[in-house]
C-alpha cells in the first residue's frame, strides 16, 4: 500500500484522481461555474459591445462628420475670404441646415422637415444612398431627395412637387442612407435634400433666419494635416485647435474626425460608465457566489477526503486534487463567458439595434476579453482559496467524528493570496476603467458594503444568542438556527443583503427613469413651437393666431443664435479642456432679450433692468449654469453673433423651469444689446384641440418662411428615448440581479450538510417536517425584515449615483414600488430558502445516523 501511495502524489495520478471524482459528482460545482460565467460574460459582453461601437464610430469617423474638418456657422455663410482660406487646406463641401416646412400643393398638407442644401461635392465620404432612383449623386437644381417617412406623410411619390418656402421642387428619389446623418445631430422631422443653389429661391434664408452652415474638409492627399505651405502639422487635433485659435472671433465651431459625433459619443461613455458598473458589481457579487459554491462543494466532499487521507494522501495531494478540480471548472467557465461576450455585440444589434448610435462591427476585439477572462481567473483564485486552503487541514478522524465542527484557521500562505488576488482585482478594475476615480469610489463603496454587513451579520449572531428563548418551539428553532455553530448565517446575511440590495437599486432607478418621462411632460404644454417669424410680421401672426381661437395664449419673443467666447477674461478657445458640465460653451445656443422676467424664469440673485434701460449691455444668466462656470453678479461674458462680439455684465441670476416645455434660455440679455442685429421671433402656442388642425394649414400658408413645430411629436419622441434608456438599463441590471440571485442559492446550499444534520436532530426530538420548514422560513423571513432597511439606504444611494451623476436625471423614486420590490425580494428569498431546506426534510435519520 505504500509504495503504491508513494506514487499518488505524482501529479498524473492527482489529475485522473481529480478527473475521475469529477465525473462522479460534478453537480456541485455548478454554482462556481454559474458566478463565474455570470461575471466574465457581462464584463466580456460589455466590453465586446463599446468596443464594437468606438471602433465603429472611429471607422466612419470620416463619413459621420462628412470630412476631415466640420467648420460650421450659425446664423450666416463664410465670406469668399473665409472660404479661400479654407480650400487652401483641400476640398470643400459646403452645406447648409435648416427646420422647415414641407408643402405638398396638390393636398395642402405640410410637415416639420429638417431641409439640408448640399453642393456638387457632397459627400466627400460615404455615399448618399437612394432607392427608387438609378442615381446616387446630388439633386440637381430644381430636384430634391426626401426621406421615406415625409413620403408616407404626405402621400408623396417620385416625380410629384414639393415646397419649401417660396420655391417647388421635383422629387427624384428617395434617400436610403444620408452618410453624415449621425453627425447632424438630433432631428425633429425628416431630411429633405436640395442644391445648394437652390437655397436662395425658397426665400427662407433671411438676416435673422435660424440656420446653420456647415462646410466639410478633405485634407489634400499631398498634405494631410498639414499647413498651406506643407509645413508639418503633428495631427488632426492640433489643426483642428490652431483653427478655433486663428477664428476664434468669427463664431466658426470646429470639429474632426476623431469625434464627428461629440453627443453620441458622450452617451456611448455615459452608457459604457454604467455598464461598467453593471459589469463591476456582477463580478463582485459572483465572487460572493464562487466562495459559497466551493465551500458548498467541499463540505459534500467531506467523506471523499477522509478516504484519500486514510489511504495516506497528504494534505498537499488533497489541496492539488481540489485545486485542478476548480481551475478546470473555471477555465470552462471563463471560455464559455468570453464566447458569450464575442457574441453579445450580435445579439443585442439583432433585438435592440434600433436604439444604437450606429450598428457595431462584426469583429473580435482582444483586449476587453483577456481583461475579462484575468476578472474571472483572480475572483475564482481570490474567493476559493480560503475554502481551498481549510479543506486539507480537516483531519480524516475528525471528519467522521461529526457533521458540525468549529471554523478551521485560514492558513496564513492563503490569506496572503487572497488579499494579493483582490488587490489584484480593484488594480485591473481601476487601470482599465474610462473613469478611474469613479470605479475606485465604486471598488471603495463596494468594500464598505461587505463590511456594513459583515458587521450587521455578527451583531445579529450576537443580539440572537442574548435574547431569551421563547416557549414556542418553532420560534425557539427559528432563532437558535441564526447563531448555531456551522449555521455559516455570516455568509447567508451577506448574500441576501446583496440580493435585496440590487432589488431596491433597479427599482428606484427605473421609477426615477418613469417619473422623469412623467414630470417632463406639463398638464398644461404648448401645441406648437413656431420658429422664423419674421420680427416685422409678429402683429399679424399673432392676428391669426388669435381669428383661430380667440383664447390662445401666444408667447412671442425675440430669438438669435450666438456661443459664448470668453467668460471673466478667460477665452474658451484658449481652454484645454472645457469645465466639467459646461455643456453652454459647446457650441452655439439660442440667446434672446427681454424687457421683462421671462416666462418659466424665477429671479435668485440680482435686479432686473428697467423697462427703458439704455446703459451698458447687461445679461441675466441661469444660475446652475453660472455656478458651473464659477460666474456670479458683475462678471462679464462675451457672446458671438453673426461673427460679432457682444461684450454684456451679468446683472442677475435666474432659476429656469426647463421642464415646461416653453421658451427657456440661458442667455437673457437687456433689449438694447442687440439693437443692430438682424433677427426673427419664435413663439409658443397654446390652443383648443379643435384649432390645432385649422393653424397647423394656415400658419405655413401665411407664413412661409415659419417652421412649426408640434410639441405632442417632441413629447412622444422624448419617452420613446426614454422608454428605450429605462428597458436597456433594466436588462442590464437583471445580470446583477441573476448574480446576487446565484450567490443567494449558493449561500444555502452551502448549508445543506449543517442542515441535514440539524433536521435529523430535531426529527429524533420528536420535531415535525412543517415545524422544521416553518422554522426556517421564520428565519429567512426575520433576516429579510432587517436587511430591508440597510438595503434600501444602500440601493437608494447606489440608484441616486446612477440617476444623477450618470444620467443627469432628477431621482425621483416611487416609493410604493421599492415597497413592493422589497416585499418581492424577500418573498424570492423565503421560496429559495424553503426549496433549500426540502433535501434535509427527506433524509431519513436512520440512513443519515448510519453515515455519520
Amino acid at each position: 500500500m505504500s509504495s503504491n501511495m508513494g506514487n499518488v502524489n505524482q501529479f498524473s495520478t492527482l489529475w485522473r484522481l481529480a478527473l475521475r471524482d469529477m465525473h462522479i459528482k460534478i453537480r456541485g460545482l455548478r454554482l462556481l461555474f454559474i458566478c463565474i460565467l455570470l461575471g466574465v460574460a457581462t464584463l466580456a459582453g460589455i466590453g465586446s459591445l463599446t468596443s464594437s461601437i468606438a471602433a465603429e464610430l472611429a471607422a466612419r469617423g470620416q463619413n459621420i462628420l462628412g470630412g476631415d474638418i466640420e467648420i460650421s456657422l450659425s446664423q450666416r455663410q463664410a465670406n469668399n475670404k473665409e472660404l479661400a482660406e479654407f480650400t487652401a487646406y483641400g476640398r470643400l463641401s459646403k452645406t447648409l441646415r435648416m427646420r422647415a416646412m414641407a408643402f405638398n400643393p396638390a393636398n395642402e398638407e405640410s410637415a416639420l422637415s429638417e431641409l439640408k442644401a448640399v453642393d456638387d461635392n457632397y459627400p466627400l465620404y460615404g455615399a448618399l444612398a437612394t432607392h427608387r432612383a438609378a442615381s446616387d449623386t446630388p439633386p440637381q437644381k430644381g430636384e430634391i431627395y426626401i426621406a421615406q417617412a415625409m413620403a408616407d406623410r404626405l402621400s408623396l411619390n417620385i416625380g410629384q412637387k414639393l415646397r419649401f418656402g417660396q420655391a417647388d421642387f421635383t422629387i427624384k428619389a428617395i434617400i436610403k442612407d444620408e452618410p453624415d446623418r449621425l453627425g447632424e445631430g438630433f432631428t425633429l422631422g425628416p431630411v429633405a435634400i436640395i442644391n445648394i443653389d437652390d437655397i436662395a429661391s425658397t426665400n427662407l434664408v433671411q438676416p435673422g433666419s435660424l440656420y446653420s452652415s456647415k462646410y466639410r474638409l478633405q485634407l489634400s492627399a499631398n498634405n494631410p494635416g498639414n499647413t498651406p505651405n506643407n509645413d508639418p502639422q503633428p495631427d488632426l487635433e492640433n489643426l483642428t485647435k490652431s483653427f478655433e485659435k486663428k477664428y476664434s472671433k468669427q463664431g466658426f465651431d470646429f470639429k474632426n474626425a476623431g469625434n464627428g459625433a461629440p453627443s453620441t459619443q458622450r452617451f456611448i461613455e455615459r452608457m459604457g460608465q454604467f455598464l461598467g458598473l453593471v459589469g463591476l458589481a456582477a463580478l463582485t457579487i459572483s465572487g460572493i457566489g464562487v466562495g459559497n459554491g466551493v465551500s458548498s462543494y467541499l463540505a459534500g466532499k467531506k467523506s471523499s477526503i477522509a478516504t484519500l487521507k486514510i489511504l495516506g494522501l497528504d494534505s498537499r495531494g488533497i489541496f492539488t486534487i481540489y485545486l485542478l478540480q476548480i481551475s478546470i471548472i473555471s477555465i470552462f467557465a471563463i471560455i464559455t463567458g468570453l464566447a458569450i461576450g464575442i457574441f453579445a455585440p450580435f445579439v443585442i444589434t439583432f433585438f435592440a439595434g434600433d436604439i444604437l448610435p450606429v450598428q457595431p462591427g462584426v469583429d473580435i476585439y482582444p483586449l476587453p476579453l483577456i481583461i475579462s477572462a484575468a476578472f474571472g481567473a483572480l475572483t475564482a483564485l481570490a474567493f476559493a482559496i480560503r475554502p481551498l486552503s481549510t479543506a486539507q487541514l480537516v483531519p480524516a478522524a475528525r471528519i467522521f467524528r461529526s457533521a458540525v465542527e468549529d471554523d478551521l484557521p485560514t492558513p496564513k500562505w492563503a490569506k496572503w493570496v487572497n488579499v494579493a488576488a483582490l488587490i489584484l482585482i480593484a488594480a485591473l478594475a481601476v487601470l482599465t476603467a474610462r473613469e478611474k476615480l469613479f470605479s475606485a469610489g465604486f471598488i471603495i463603496a463596494a468594500l464598505l458594503v461587505f463590511a456594513i454587513l459583515w458587521m450587521l451579520a455578527i451583531a445579529i449572531i450576537k443580539i440572537s444568542a442574548s435574547l431569551p428563548l421563547p416557549k414556542n418551539i418553532v420560534l425557539r428553532m427559528a432563532i437558535k438556527n441564526l447563531y448555531r455553530p456551522g449555521s455559516n448565517i455570516k455568509m447567508l446575511i451577506v448574500a441576501l443583503g446583496l440580493g435585496l440590495t440590487m432589488f431596491v437599486t433597479l427599482a428606484a432607478i427605473q421609477s426615477s427613469i418613469n417619473n422623469e418621462i412623467a414630470n417632463n411632460v406639463p398638464k398644461e404644454a404648448p401645441n406648437f413651437f413656431v420658429l422664423d417669424i419674421p420680427k416685422e410680421k409678429s402683429g399679424d401672426f399673432d392676428a391669426l393666431i388669435k381669428k383661430n381661437d380667440a383664447k390662445a395664449k401666444v408667447n412671442l419673443i425675440p430669438a438669435l443664435r450666438g456661443s459664448i467666447t470668453e467668460y471673466k477674461n478667460i477665452v474658451v478657445a484658449d481652454l484645454q479642456e472645457l469645465p466639467e458640465d459646461a455643456w453652454v460653451l459647446r457650441g452655439d445656443r439660442g440667446i434672446t432679450y427681454s424687457q421683462n422676467i421671462p416666462e418659466g424664469s424665477e429671479l435668485t440673485k440680482g435686479k432686473w433692468w428697467d423697462a427703458n434701460y439704455k446703459g451698458p449691455p447687461l445679461v441675466s444668466m441661469e444660475e446652475e449654469v453660472a455656478s458651473i462656470l464659477g460666474l456670479d453678479i458683475g462678471d462679464r461674458i462675451v457672446v458671438n453673433i453673426l461673427g460679432v462680439d457682444f461684450e454684456a455684465k451679468i446683472a442677475s441670476l435666474r432659476k429656469v423651469t426647463w421642464d415646461n416645455f416653453g421658451l427657456n434660455y440661458v442667455l437673457v440679455f437687456s433689449p438694447n444689446t442687440f439693437v443692430d442685429a438682424p433677427h426673427n421671433m419664435v413663439a409658443t402656442i397654446l390652443v383648443d384641440k379643435k384649432a390645432e388642425g385649422d393653424l397647423a394649414r394656415a400658419i405655413p400658408k401665411n407664413f412661409p418662411s415659419a417652421t412649426m413645430i408640434e410639441v405632442g411629436d417632441v413629447i412622444t419622441q422624448i419617452t420613446t428615448l426614454l422608454g428605450q434608456m429605462s428597458t436597456a438599463i433594466a436588462l442590464a441590471a437583471s445580470i446583477a440581479i441573476l448574480a446576487g440571485i446565484a450567490v443567494l442559492i449558493g449561500a444555502i446550499s452551502a448549508q445543506q450538510s449543517t442542515r441535514i444534520y440539524d433536521s435529523i436532530v430535531m426529527k429524533m426530538l420528536g420535531a415535525t417536517r412543517a415545524q422544521i420548514l416553518l422554522a426556517q422560513a421564520f428565519e429567512y423571513l426575520a433576516l429579510a425584515l432587517i436587511l430591508s432597511l440597510l438595503a434600501t439606504i444602500i440601493g437608494l444611494a447606489a440608484a441616486y449615483m446612477v440617476v444623477v451623476q450618470i444620467f443627469d436625471f432628477a431621482f425621483n423614486p416611487d416609493p410604493l414600488l421599492i415597497l413592493l420590490t422589497l416585499a418581492m425580494g424577500g418573498g424570492v428569498t423565503l421560496i429559495i430558502g424553503l426549496l433549500g431546506a426540502l433535501p434535509s426534510l427527506t433524509v431519513r435519520p436512520a440512513q443519515a445516523l448510519r453515515q455519520l
